[in-house]
């Protein structure tokens, strides 16, 4: 490494003028911090109290490129996490090879991208575009907000496999539209991960035929680390499928959580005045903040472990109560857009859930929490939230995710 300071890149601007000045400095040897809307000033005071280049330098050899990229768990904690070049390309070589192994041709690949750079799974496309000789398109994510102007801004060739990275949220604007569907249609792979793939989603996917890839991975791991084949899942097999060939899983028989081993886990997150490494057992497994299932078909994530509460006795995963609620209220045709639950302490249950709830617009959202509240009457008690709170600024972050450190501040606060 040279001992120029990080390069702090500010990403709010055309993605391929942001994707040319990251080759740029990767080329001349440089670690770059990319920095994403409104973390900039949080990520240069991270780079000053934790991220010199004295701390950087004793992970990395002079010269090596490198990212630092956000990450952070369900609990709303945000860390740096720090990723060699090569790491990346090794990931990017190992999508390559699962695209083989599908029957697609890397090099003819035109990856579509609508994820930001500033996340490692926005910054994938990238690498593998690179790495095979195919080519990646950025796609603006007000483009997936109107599936009619998609269509005309961004058609699909005919001669070549359109790849497409989404996460759950991207999805269901597109399913909720013909347009968007029938642009998705056009897809050869649609790689769909960040979050836990809704039933309903799933669902309405193999009903159209369109060509899921659910997936699982992290920033520490370099992205995708396990992906469910197009032809498994529209044959109905459910979760993230089995692992990439340069990736090992397993469970940890304490508590489920899933670990993974392989030679692209970053080296660590800024911390404490220097780079705290990644920690790993003597075998050299990685412990996730999610616990999982491995079975015949692969991976199945059943939920974050800190999100994960602990209610008379019962452990209850909130994502999976969140789709279950998702789903019945819209069978019942219930105006719901979102719903998170949160775990609080309580004297007697340990931890009792509360419910955020945003209704769609201009619906009663007071009726709305009275029909809800009546959906979930003959649930487990464990699994019924004990409050109800209307919200009608809830959503997830950009990237599909929830941000349950904030939202459960939003509910401390009143």
């Amino acid at each position: 490494m040279t001992t120029a300071e990080p390069l702090l890149l500010a990403l709010s601007g055309e993605p391929a003028a942001g994707a040319a000045a990251l080759q740029k400095a990767w080329s001349q040897g440089r670690v770059v911090a990319l920095a994403g809307p409104g973390e900039q000033e949080r990520l240069a005071e991270a780079l000053r109290r934790h991220g010199s280049a004295a701390a950087l330098g004793q992970s990395l050899a002079a010269g090596v490129p490198a990212v630092l990229l956000g990450s952070g768990g369900s609990a709303g904690e945000r860390r740096w996490c720090l990723q060699p070049l090569r790491h990346l390309q090794a990931s990017a070589a190992a999508s390559a090879r699962w695209l083989a192994a599908r029957g697609l041709d890397p090099a003819a690949c035109l990856h579509l991208n609508p994820l930001p750079l500033h996340h490692v799974s926005g910054l994938l496309p990238l690498l593998r575009a690179r790495h095979s000789g195919g080519q990646v398109r950025w796609l603006a994510p007000a483009l997936l907000r109107q599936p009619a102007a998609l269509q005309e801004a961004m058609p699909l060739p005919p001669d070549r496999p359109a790849v497409l990275s989404l996460v759950p949220t991207q999805l269901a604007r597109l399913l909720a539209e013909p347009a968007g569907v029938a642009w998705l249609r056009g897809c050869a792979v649609i790689w769909v991960g960040g979050a836990a793939l809704p039933a309903e989603l799933a669902r309405q996917a193999r009903a159209e035929g369109l060509p899921l890839a659910p997936c699982y991975g992290a920033t520490e791991t370099a992205a995708m680390v396990c992906a469910l084949p197009p032809q498994r899942f529209l044959a109905g097999e459910q979760g993230c499928g089995p692992a990439l060939d340069d990736v090992a899983l397993q469970l940890a028989a304490s508590d489920g959580a899933v670990e993974v081993r392989c030679s692209r886990l970053a080296l660590g997150w800024l911390e404490a005045g220097g780079l705290r490494p990644l920690p790993r057992s003597p075998e050299g497994w990685w412990r996730s903040g999610d616990a999982g299932r491995l079975g015949a078909a692969g991976l199945e994530v059943l939920g974050r472990l800190d999100g994960a509460i602990s209610s008379g006795g019962e452990t209850v995963f909130p994502e999976q109560l969140e789709a279950r609620l998702r789903a019945q209220a819209r069978a019942q045709g219930l105006p719901l857009e979102a719903v998170l639950l949160l775990g609080v302490d309580d004297a007697l249950w340990g931890q009792r859930l509360v419910a955020l709830v945003r209704a769609q617009a201009g619906a009663d959202a007071a009726a709305l929490v009275a029909a809800l509240q009546q959906l979930v009457a003959g649930w487990p008690a464990a699994e019924r939230p004990q409050t109800w709170w209307p919200c009608p600024e809830l959503a997830p972050s950009e990237a599909g995710k929830w941000q349950r450190g904030r939202w459960r501040d939003w509910w401390r606060e009143r």
